[in-house]
């Protein structure tokens, strides 16, 4: 965790492609970076290529780092739900696999709750009882390969960042107006 006197904090989401994950966290309100990288396997210092084979347990997850006083946690997790499918099983079309998968990690039991009672609010006005996220402790985050670090924004001609990274994004934008940075 950053800096607790000054109101920094980290928090861990993964709901699909990380590129498309970093890409939205950086356009939220208070939130100063997103780091692409790998938590909740068993594998230690897994690589990307590890990754894609779906055995070692760990799912693409986005490092969020932000400022407290400027955004909460309850809305980082209000973010994370509507910028993707919580019910789909092991990923976020078009990537499927265990590596995909969604988890909404807690550091703290304040922090398990908000997740738990988001999902029983979701599952009771929207989706039916059908959402699928994981809600896991965290362990351990490690930060992925350099060239995964702001994908969408260096590669903007990208055919995945043009096809899927973007529109989502704009989807994201569109649903959560108020949670996004002032251009």
């Amino acid at each position: 965790m950053m800096n607790a006197q000054n109101d920094k904090k980290v928090a861990y989401f993964a709901s699909g492609c990380f590129w498309c994950v970093e890409a939205i966290y950086e356009n939220i309100k208070g939130v100063e970076e997103a780091v692409s990288g790998y938590a909740g396997g068993h594998t230690k210092n897994p690589t990307y290529q590890e990754i894609g084979t779906g055995r070692t347990g760990h799912a693409e997850t986005v490092a969020v780092y932000y400022d407290s006083k400027k955004v909460s946690f309850q809305e980082l997790v209000d973010a994370f739900f509507a910028s993707h499918d919580p019910t789909t099983v092991n990923g976020q079309y078009p990537d499927f696999g265990t590596q995909y998968r969604s988890i909404a990690f807690y550091q703290t039991d304040e922090e398990k709750e908000i997740i738990k009672k988001t999902i029983d609010k979701l599952n009771k006005e929207e989706y039916n009882g059908k959402i699928v996220t994981e809600v896991k402790k965290f362990d351990l985050f490690y930060k992925a390969e350099e060239y995964h670090q702001n994908f969408e924004e260096r590669n903007p001609n990208n055919p995945y960042v043009r096809s899927v990274s973007v529109p989502r994004l704009e989807r994201f934008k569109r649903s959560c107006p108020l949670l996004l940075k002032k251009k």
